[in-house]
């Protein structure tokens, strides 16, 4: 038995390690994404298909990484497509972190791209996000992408408002010095823009100190680099500073490397301008034609990168349909079980409370019947006793009679016996006033009942509708009470009278009979 469930928790060790096998190469594509992105993506597409099996729990790590891969090679459709389905995966991996900055990356996607206004939608959902996944640094996120939103809008005095009062918390970050290093890039290039060149030089100064910051990544240093020595050029250019533009355009020229598509395209635009404006058309129609080069590369990836998207949309879509139509299943399945549990343990409920009520009921009547029985039990054992007192009497009497010596004697007091034992007879058991109890007990449903509906009768008085109830004339009642009939009369017009009973209609033995005769076993004729 041991060495089965060794076996069973080696098998199941075996299985877990086999579901996890890739999660390191999701790991390692992570450590490179920032240096190496051609490494990183050799480490994701290690990971055989399908991807949703053999990462569980890491789909939504896998694609945001992919995101980043091809934003770094200027795919921004397949980036787009890989941040809607990290969103989708992180939400069902709960995963906020990677869902907040996921709608960051879709926001970019939508607003930096297609001037999307839906894309602030995102912006909300990620403040959701971040807050649940406790990113201290998320508020920073969304706030400098309002910012950078300003900026590409050209509302370069509005973006520099709201970075200038959050600059000082931007530069606190000491584990993460990108938040200060993007505010310094755009204030420098808002006030190129706006023509403050000295107080750009100033925050450009201060971007070239974290250089060598080793809390951020080198492509995104040279890439806003890059970004600033063209917007210089294209502002010396605007200034007919041509010496100048063509100095801020070498330097941009060393970085060409780390540019995005959108600063290539001012980077051959401007050298194309500056060429032209000096004479040199040749060399500006080759810009010219390195700018055409460059779209049509672009255009032809974007087109092949849409046909891709497309079918991994629909892919996605489908099984998204599936996911929701399983689950909408599951969820009205649990919605009758619910309902039918509910409707069960209802039923049960007033079941349960009914059965109690009759066993309640039930135990009361018992204990009021054995309560009942036991009363009349000890009056019989006191009657019992008189009667074994009374007897003992007569058979002392009887014993001094026979010992009397003189007849007349005798005669007088047998004669006088006789007389004290038909006397007695009578009254022997009327001592208590329920002189019948022994019949009684018989039909203790009758009495329980009759007290119950007429508790101002007293004992004698339903004694006397016991008799009338078990057929009993009036002088048999006289005669079993040893008293009149005149007074058996009369009580019964008291009955009659105590529980309301109109003579004309009805008599009270009728009334007896209709209200009680369900208390009897036997059919008695009216």
């Amino acid at each position: 038995m041991c060495v089965c469930i060794c076996l069973f928790a080696l098998n199941l060790t075996g299985f877990s390690q086999s579901k996890n096998q890739y999660h390191h190469l999701v790991d390692s594509a992570d450590a490179y994404i920032d240096d190496n992105s051609h490494k990183a993506l050799t480490f994701l597409n290690a990971i055989p298909d399908p991807i949703e099996d053999n990462i569980k729990g890491r789909v939504a790590d896998y694609y945001i990484i992919k995101s980043l891969i091809h934003d770094d090679f200027n795919e921004y459709a397949k980036q787009y497509q890989c941040n809607i389905l990290a969103h989708k995966y992180a939400l069902k991996e709960n995963n906020y972190c990677v869902a907040g900055e996921a709608c960051i990356a879709i926001f970019s996607n939508l607003y930096y791209i297609k001037k999307d206004s839906l894309a602030f939608k995102y912006l909300e959902e990620a403040k959701t996000y971040y807050t649940k996944c406790d990113d201290v640094n998320g508020p920073i996120i969304i706030e400098q992408h309002l910012a950078y939103a300003k900026f590409l809008d050209g509302e370069y005095e509005s973006c520099n408002a709201l970075l200038a009062q959050s600059l000082e918390n931007y530069k606190a970050i000491k584990d993460d010095a990108y938040y200060y290093m993007f505010a310094l890039y755009m204030l420098t290039s808002n006030h190129i823009y706006l023509g403050n060149l000295d107080q750009a030089q100033f925050y450009y100064e201060e971007f070239k100190k974290l250089k060598n910051n080793a809390t951020i990544v080198k492509y995104n240093f040279f890439s806003f680099e890059a970004n600033i020595n063209l917007c210089f050029a294209d502002v010396f250019f605007e200034d007919k500073n041509i010496e100048r533009a063509l100095i801020q355009l070498e330097n941009a020229a060393k970085l060409k490397a780390y540019m995005a598509e959108d600063a290539l395209k001012d980077y051959y635009k401007i050298y194309a301008d500056v060429h032209k404006y000096k004479g040199e058309i040749k060399i500006s129609k080759a810009y010219v034609d390195s700018l055409l080069l460059f779209q049509n590369k672009m255009h032809k990836n974007t087109v092949e990168a849409s046909f891709e998207i497309n079918e991994a949309l629909l892919e996605a879509e489908n099984e998204l349909i599936f996911e929701n139509k399983e689950q909408s299943f599951l969820s009205s399945l649990f919605g009758i079980l619910v309902f039918v549990l509910l409707l069960f343990g209802l039923l049960s409920y007033l079941y349960y409370h009914k059965q109690k009520n009759k066993f309640s009921t039930f135990n009361s009547e018992a204990i009021n019947s054995l309560n009942y029985l036991k009363s009349n039990n000890q009056q019989l054992n006191v009657k019992v006793h008189g009667l074994e007192a009374y007897i003992k009497e007569l058979k002392d009497e009887v014993k001094h009679i026979s010992r009397t010596e003189s007849v007349d004697k005798q005669k007088n007091k047998i004669k006088e016996l006789y007389k004290n034992l038909h006397i007695n007879s009578s009254t022997l058991l009327d001592k208590s006033d329920s002189h019948l109890d022994i019949i009684n007990n018989l039909n203790i449903d009758f009495f329980k009942n009759i007290q119950d509906a007429y508790p101002q009768l007293n004992k004698s008085e339903i004694i006397i509708c016991y008799y009338l109830f078990m057929r009993f004339t009036n002088k048999e009642i006289a005669l079993f009470l040893n008293t009149t009939l005149r007074s058996v009369e009369s009580r019964r017009y008291r009955i009659a009278k105590k529980i309301h009973i109109n003579s004309k209609e009805t008599s009270l033995l009728e009334h007896l009979h209709e209200k009680f005769s369900d208390t009897l076993n036997l059919n008695l004729p009216l």
